[in-house]
């Protein structure tokens, strides 16, 4: 049976197994350190702005499963074995700057306590979280981790993110500072791309997969048809929107990048150090090695399958130089009216900078353009903010700007002088007084009559806005702003330097991002899976202790061919621990069976070879 997990706002994970304990007043060693480790965390939250907080979920380390730790250890060991040879030189030693052990899954607090020391951190998330928030993260030099393990039956490969990607994947080549600087750079950039309707659609039906294909129990006809589901969406013919490009960008570097000779590449992609089904798949002639370059933005991919193509970098800051130009195409260096349709398309909070600096942080609805493409009006919906140099101007948030903000741009028609450039003279000159009953209309034809109340000016001592009151605002044949709409805030400027998803001033909208509807599921543990994790649990706790008998291991064994035949991986655990020649004998019969059928095959294998034992 499976409940939904409620998404909870918590922003501290300790559980109260984890709470330091003092004997006599005084804390151990141990204690210190997760008093420590706790201490950093907090400081970690304070820095992140409040609309990213809501995805953060404690880890609760007790939750995980002496079954858990096993897959963990199987794929850590596996992949260490493996990418010694074939990873980037930074993989291994990365692995240990980031506190992350081959035997036993990370504790977010440890890992914290190290990446400090690189200028990172890490916290928990419920699986796949919107694209800007998790760019966002990346930004803040943050490492979003899920917390979630995969199952036996996906141990090589799963399309949900889960602590086994996050950590081990993400984290070592961190280390290399070249390539953070790459990832915090990409994350900031990639957390202004703007996105649309059909992104958030794709990420609602990959979330949505990614949590069933993880359940145990679930109905299979429900997992094909989330299957479905998603590849109908990536089938579909749209032009890659900007978070697109950049996601795409993401997946042939972060997710699946290799560095060095085309001839003979190294593994860095996250994807590829924490996939031991896909990272010894690479190398085959099959996959195709090409340059890295910008055309990455527009090359698509599809989750569910081994990539056919690999990109590789000839070295990190090279990876750089590709975003940076890349970063040129966009809105947010772009601006313009193409930049704010692009606002308009995906309903979503985004932001237009105009050459005075104001910032306006809304969901844009309507935009009136000249024959040359310039912004001539733009008007948002609902909330919105204004804001100069990513901070909100006094009074002009969200709740003064509930219902909406619009304003026309452009000169002023029969004055060469743009109106923010006006000094107190010009004013004057233009019978632009506070208090003074205004009538003027644009080179556009919007036509602007009210009572000047007052301006406001940025540093430069340029007007950003002028606020009139009894103000009707027509253009053609239609009213753009009436007199009982309240007071008139009209931006002064001529033209957009700048469009962007997201607000200006993080502060501004408490709750930015889209939050899925898909809430991960917490799987109730059926009575079988709790006799499946005693088992596991005796079997680990023999070889950490290393205090057991022979005729223990039989038990085990013996439960496992009554109960769970199939389980493989502790067959294995077994044994690696026996020396009983007869019980290793059955046990290599039951795997030699096992391996007959060929999804567990070579999963076997990698796990006789591990211990150094051959059917």
């Amino acid at each position: 049976m499976v409940v939904l997990r409620q998404q909870r706002l918590i922003f501290h994970y300790i559980s109260k197994s984890q709470m330091p304990i003092r004997k006599s007043g005084i804390l151990n060693p141990n204690d210190m350190a997760v008093a420590v480790s706790e201490k950093i965390y907090q400081k970690v939250l304070s820095k992140l702005p409040e609309h990213l907080k809501q995805f953060i979920v404690p880890q609760d380390y007790g939750r995980y499963t002496a079954m858990d730790q096993a897959v963990w250890r199987f794929v850590m060991r596996s992949n260490t074995n493996f990418l010694k040879d074939v990873a980037h030189h930074s993989y291994l030693s990365g692995l240990k700057k980031a506190g992350i052990s081959t035997e036993t899954i990370p504790n977010i607090y440890g890992m914290n306590r190290i990446l400090k020391d690189i200028g990172w951190a890490a916290v928990a998330v419920d699986g796949f979280i919107p694209p800007n928030a998790f760019m966002e993260f990346q930004a803040h030099k943050v490492l979003v981790i899920a917390s979630d393990i995969r199952q036996l039956e996906h141990i090589e490969y799963t399309p949900a993110p889960d602590i086994i990607h996050e950590s081990s994947g993400h984290a070592p080549i961190l280390a290399n500072p070249d390539y953070a600087e790459f990832l915090r750079r990409l994350g900031e950039i990639g957390a202004k791309a703007i996105l649309s309707k059909h992104d958030v659609k794709l990420y609602e039906a990959v979330r949505k997969l990614s949590v069933l294909k993880e359940m145990t129990g679930v109905d299979k006809n429900l997992v094909e048809a989330a299957e479905a589901e998603v590849k109908a969406l990536q089938a579909q013919q749209h032009e890659f929107s900007e978070m697109a490009k950049i996601r795409n960008m993401q997946w042939w570097s972060v997710e699946y990048g290799l560095i060095g000779a085309i001839e003979d590449p190294k593994i860095y992609g996250a994807g590829l150090l924490s996939s031991i089904g896909e990272s010894g798949q690479y190398m085959q002639a099959s996959v195709k090695k090409l340059p890295y370059s910008s055309a990455v933005v527009n090359m698509g991919f599809d989750i569910t399958k081994p990539q056919p193509q690999l990109y590789v970098t000839p070295d990190f800051a090279y990876l750089m130089e590709v975003l940076e130009d890349f970063a040129d195409t966009l809105s947010v260096r772009k601006g313009g009216g193409q930049g704010l349709q692009k606002l308009i398309d995906s309903e979503s909070v985004g932001c237009i900078e105009l050459n005075t600096g104001l910032q306006i942080s809304g969901v844009f609805t309507k935009v009136i353009l000249s024959e040359d493409n310039e912004v001539l009006f733009f008007k948002t919906k609902g909330p919105t903010a204004l804001s100069y140099r990513e901070k909100e101007l006094v009074g002009h948030g969200i709740s003064y700007h509930k219902d909406g903000y619009s304003s026309p741009l452009g000169m002023l028609k029969s004055v060469n002088l743009p109106l923010e450039n006006m000094s107190a003279v010009d004013l004057k000159a233009y019978n632009f007084y506070d208090g003074q009953q205004l009538c003027f209309e644009f080179e556009s034809g919007i036509k602007v009559e009210g009572l000047n109340i007052t301006g406001v000016r940025n540093v430069a001592g340029k007007i950003m806005i002028i606020q009139l009151k009894n103000c009707t605002v027509t253009y053609k044949n239609e009213t753009l702003f009436k007199p009982e709409y309240g007071i008139f805030d009209m931006a002064i400027g001529n033209t957009i330097v700048s469009a962007f998803a997201g607000a200006a001033d993080p502060g501004s909208f408490p709750n930015l991002y889209h939050i899925s509807k898909t809430v991960p599921f917490c799987d109730l543990k059926s009575p079988a899976a709790t006799r499946l994790n005693n088992i596991a649990q005796r079997i680990r706790n023999y070889r950490l202790s290393k205090k057991y008998s022979e005729t223990d291991l039989e038990s085990c064994f013996s439960m496992l061919l009554e109960d769970y035949p199939k389980n493989w991986l502790l067959l294995i655990e077994i044994l690696e621990l026996t020396k009983a020649k007869s019980l290793q004998i059955e046990i290599k019969k039951q795997l030699l069976k096992l391996s007959e059928n060929p999804g567990l095959q070579s999963a076997i294998n990698r796990g006789l070879s591990l211990i150094k034992k051959v059917i």
